[in-house]
């Protein structure tokens, strides 16, 4: 088999994506730092650079280059994602709630977003935009129901009877 040679931009750019699968955000921030300019992978160094700055905590700074990537594919999932956690971090609760918001009309039926709006609208108050958006996320992939108990987002809410009644374990209903 003929050994392909990886164009030099695009092997950074999976060295840095590299180091973050391996827990090493710090390693891959240095990777996308050394090249000031990535014209021509803007979408993918602005989204592993936020995803870098993001997973050492660095919430603010991490909200720019995710910010450019969510403009360059407003569509992209893990981007609305990012987004709305770095938000969130940031006290920006309502700008975490369009990001995500704006994701799914490309994504209607990805259960991930929905869970996450449930958790925004619980911190926000509104307990009905929760129970919808949970609602939604439970019937897409029940599974998530597990990780009810231990959401810190859900507190708001956790005492309502209509939260408990859709939080509730339904696996062992005949």
């Amino acid at each position: 088999m003929p050994r392909v040679i990886l164009d030099p931009i695009v092997r950074r750019l999976r060295e840095a994506e590299g180091f973050l699968e391996l827990g090493m955000p710090s390693h891959a921030l240095e990777v996308l730092q050394s090249r000031p300019d990535w014209a021509t992978m803007q979408f993918e160094a602005s989204y592993l650079t936020g995803e870098a700055l993001r997973e050492l905590g660095r919430y603010r700074e991490a909200l720019e280059p995710l910010e450019t990537a969510a403009r360059l594919r407003p569509e992209n999932l893990m981007v609305a994602v990012a987004l709305g956690w770095c938000y969130k971090r940031t006290h920006r609760l309502a700008q975490a709630i369009d990001a995500l918001t704006r994701a799914r009309r490309a994504n209607p039926d990805e259960p991930l977003l929905s869970y996450n709006l449930a958790c925004y609208w619980s911190l926000a108050g509104n307990l009905d935009r929760c129970l919808q958006e949970l609602s939604a996320a439970l019937t897409c992939q029940p599974s998530l129901r597990a990780l009810i108990p231990e959401e810190s987002d859900f507190d708001p809410v956790r005492n309502h009877p209509a939260f408990r009644g859709l939080a509730e374990d339904r696996s062992s209903d005949p």
